[in-house]
């Protein structure tokens, strides 16, 4: 059953263009296509990873799914509902763990439901569930700057997972973790998703993590961003230890990588040229 639909989203941005000095002059709008008209239908409790050069809206289209920005054009829709603004069955976990550092841990898992009403020991309850399955366990008193990277952006997914959300946005979540934290975290996200019917778009530009969690990797072109390819993962769940070296594996990551280097080359080359005339 169809969870999300993007429907020819478009996004411009309206920047200022000016001759540099100590007085500013001749100041002019000039527009930024940031999408170029993106069509995806993403299914119920499916996990989805979005790949593509850098620039080229991944980030931006995520951010107009969860209702954080309007597109210049187009709309999205989740359960055939419009979303002009973020929706309550949504969550977020950006690649920055913005957690409140006035908060301890509990407090700031709890925060979701405490703005829902919900009582006290119920949350404390269910918060402190989801910090043992993420391997906080008795860290439940100390504040985000007691914790490492990786401590903090396990207690910021164990936020967005704690009011149950039907659809979770995730926004390179993991870029800034070393590679032995980063596979951890992506195993542990999958051993939750799997006991939930959550829906995932999961934004990356790292090749392996889009094929080890995917059920399919989509793929952008350059900016203005498209659609370029939709890869079928065809990998078992729950995946398997070894996963990583298996010949199915590279064959998917080989996929996606032909999919995406031109892409990337492009990419470069357009930020060379607007240099070269900057």
């Amino acid at each position: 059953m169809e969870k999300i639909r993007i429907d020819n989203v478009r996004k411009t941005f309206q920047l200022k263009a000016g001759q540099s000095g100590t007085v500013q002059e001749g100041f002019k709008l000039r527009e930024l296509e940031v999408l170029g008209g993106v069509d995806l239908s993403i299914r119920e409790g499916e996990f989805i990873t979005l790949v593509g050069p850098s620039g080229c809206g991944k980030s931006v289209l995520l951010d107009i799914v969860g209702g954080l920005s309007t597109p210049s054009a187009g709309n999205v829709f989740i359960d055939a509902n419009k979303v002009y603004k973020p929706a309550p069955n949504s969550a977020y976990v950006f690649q920055q763990y913005a957690l409140f550092p006035w908060r301890n841990v509990l407090s700031n898992v709890e925060y979701a439901l405490e703005v829902r009403g919900v009582s006290k020991a119920e949350r404390v309850e269910k918060a402190r569930l989801l910090l043992g399955l993420l391997g906080l366990t008795g860290f439940g008193d100390r504040y985000p700057n007691q914790l490492s990277g990786g401590m903090q952006q396990r207690v910021a997914i164990a936020r967005a997972l704690v009011s149950d959300p039907e659809v979770l946005l995730m926004d390179e979540p993991f870029a800034a973790l070393d590679a032995q934290t980063r596979e951890s975290l992506q195993e542990e996200l999958l051993r939750i998703w799997e006991t939930t019917n959550t829906t995932v778009i999961f934004v990356t530009h790292g090749i392996d993590e889009a094929v080890f969690l995917a059920d399919r990797v989509v793929v952008f072109t350059s900016r203005p961003g498209l659609v370029k390819d939709i890869i079928d993962i065809e990998l078992p769940r729950p995946r398997p230890e070894d996963i990583r070296s298996s010949p199915e594996f590279n064959s998917h990551r080989h996929q996606v990588w032909e999919a995406l280097s031109g892409e990337v080359r492009k990419a470069q080359q357009d930020l060379e040229l607007s240099l070269a005339f900057s």
